[in-house]
């Protein structure tokens, strides 16, 4: 299958839209950034690691009530509003963390503020557009889009550990909240608009592509298989990213050096989304992800031993981060396929919840199990089962349904 060029010669500007509002939202920057906050705070307030790490739980449980709503948001009022009035908000709610002055409660609540007022930025809205501006190179057009997460994931690490480094914490939170800003926010006026927008110059015709609803999409055992699936998927992806300069360092290494090994994971997401996009066009999405989302158990295997070497450190974190390059753009790419776009906002809404319940207790998880036996690798190992045991379920989803059915669903609910 060749790449259709009309479709990113119509489409470019929403996929680079996208890719920065993405990159700069709450998926990648709170998740990637908060390892390098960890030391500056617990130096600060007396805070332990599982202390910092648990507002990742609070953060999940925003995120799991604001991310359906801004899908269903998105699915009636455009994915244009939400997104860019969530990009505008969760930069003001980033900022606000430096104002923390030393309560866990206001630490905590911050993070739900966050969340809530930020879900608009994750991929729920902008692989809406995204979704319906491509079709024959869909898969990768999503890649492209989720780029921003690798790029910026990795980026804000460095960033972030240079301005506490020169400027302190509170300098940083102020540094990242810029971002989504002064990037994000004036691309997205620009460039984003989904088919359905008057101003979508050059969008294509809409077809009539139909669709589940969501109640008939949670009737089916699909739905349930795929949350089951990346529960434990995001458990084992979202565990060990914020953690990765800890769990370095208790293999031996310096915190310069295991922040530099944990920036490779920026490289590998970008590489996953690529890859993972491509191939998810030119082959059945589930055979792709379980090969792509069970390979990092032996990252976790290779972690658990006494001291790693750098070639095996530096081995680990890219086939994490190749996991967690190609985890959203496979679940934007199956909910698409498996239940069409009628209300493709509310279902990737609710898929979303059920991936923050892993990603979200995972840090936690890693940073309570550290303090209780002053080591990673249990919880490495039960993010090694997640991989695979995730990545296996995805394979009895069976085949995508015909445009024919799927118009067919849609129209027994009219």
């Amino acid at each position: 299958m060749s790449v259709d060029r009309s479709e990113f010669r119509e489409g470019w500007r929403v996929v680079l839209a996208s890719a920065l509002g993405i990159g700069t939202g709450l998926s990648p920057i709170p998740i990637y950034t908060l390892g390098v906050f960890v030391g500056p705070l617990s130096q600060e307030f007396g805070w332990g690691v599982d202390q910092i790490m648990v507002s990742m739980m609070f953060m999940t449980l925003g995120a799991l009530v604001a991310g359906p709503v801004a899908g269903l948001l998105a699915d009636r009022f455009g994915v244009r509003l939400v997104a860019l009035s969530s990009v505008a908000l969760f930069g003001l709610t980033l900022a606000g963390f430096a104002l923390s002055n030393g309560s866990l409660v206001m630490f905590y609540a911050n993070w739900i503020l966050m969340a809530a007022l930020g879900a608009g930025t994750l991929p729920i809205t902008w692989t809406r557009a995204v979704n319906n501006w491509f079709n024959a190179n869909r898969g990768l057009a999503l890649g492209l889009a989720l780029l921003g997460t690798g790029l910026f994931g990795a980026a804000a690490k460095l960033y972030a550990n240079f301005l506490i480094g020169e400027f302190g914490w509170r300098v940083a939170y102020v540094g990242l909240a810029l971002l989504p800003l002064l990037i994000a926010l004036p691309v997205g006026l620009l460039f984003f608009h989904d088919t359905t927008d008057v101003k979508a110059k050059g969008a294509p015709v809409k077809r009539a592509e139909g669709g589940l609803s969501l109640r008939q999409a949670i009737g089916g055992y699909r739905f349930w298989v795929l949350g089951l699936a990346f529960v434990p998927i995001s458990f084992a992806v979202g565990g060990p990213i914020p953690n990765l300069e800890k769990i370095l360092g208790t293999k031996g290494m310096d915190v310069q050096q295991a922040v530099q090994i944990a920036s490779l994971m920026g490289p590998a997401v970008i590489a996953g989304r690529i890859l993972g996009g491509w191939l998810i066009d030119r082959f059945w999405a589930p055979g792709v992800a379980f090969v792509l989302l069970a390979m990092p158990a032996l990252a976790c295997w290779l972690l658990t031993h006494g001291e790693v070497s750098t070639m095996a450190a530096a081995f680990s974190v890219i086939l994490i981060g190749f996991a967690a390059g190609v985890e959203y753009d496979i679940m934007a790419f199956l909910v698409s396929r498996y239940y069409g776009m009628k209300a493709y906002g509310a279902i990737y809404g609710m898929m979303y919840g059920f991936f923050a319940l892993g990603a979200g207790f995972g840090p936690w998880a890693f940073g309570r199990i550290f303090v209780q036996t002053g080591s990673y690798d249990i919880g490495l190992i039960y993010g090694g089962v997640g991989f695979v045991f995730g990545a296996a379920l995805l394979l009895t989803l069976g085949r995508y349904p015909s445009a024919e059915s799927l118009r067919a669903a849609d129209a027994e609910t009219k």
